[in-house]
């Protein structure tokens, strides 16, 4: 079993009386949270299955079972929201979970390391790898141009890119 754990957003709030809690989603589309069952709450990895969840407006609400009333919601508010990396549907060609890429070695094409992936952040155009290593590179996560290859068995992401940049 793969143990990794995807973190996929975190409860933001509470709604209502009847235990609703408000959802922050890292996932694309953000409602692809709710497919994910069951959730691991906290640092503790708590389990816990979604009964009921929907969008609402501009935000996602959830009612998490045996979360009744307002007062256990309000217990649960900040708490993020996970899963176990085998949870989630494989990927195809050049499409990467995250959290598959973070931890990756990123080599120039002539073998040179640059580094290891730190994080990714989206920029809305694209997705950018930060690369740490002797320092930290901002690096676009476009497939062709600059991602030459990733090779997530050999832990690997090959790039163009001017090392000096």
């Amino acid at each position: 079993m793969d143990k990794r754990i995807v973190p996929l957003g975190h409860i933001s709030g509470v709604h209502g009386v009847r235990g609703w809690v408000k959802i922050h989603s890292l996932t694309e589309p953000r409602e692809a949270i709710f497919d994910y069952q069951p959730w691991l709450l906290g640092e503790a990895l708590e389990p816990v299955r979604v009964s009921e969840g929907k969008a609402h407006g501009n935000r996602l609400l959830a009612r998490i079972e045996g979360v009744d009333d307002r007062e256990a919601a309000e217990e649960r508010v900040g708490r993020a929201i996970a899963v176990y990396r085998e949870q989630l549907p494989e990927t195809g060609g050049d499409q990467f979970y995250w959290a598959d890429l973070v931890g990756l070695e990123v080599r120039l094409e002539n073998g040179r390391t640059l580094g290891v992936v730190d994080r990714l952040l989206a920029t809305g155009a694209n997705d950018v790898l930060i690369v740490r290593g002797d320092r930290e590179r901002l690096i676009p996560f476009v497939p062709g141009p600059y991602v030459k290859q990733v090779d997530l068995e050999g832990g690997v992401v090959v790039v163009d890119w001017d090392p000096e940049f």
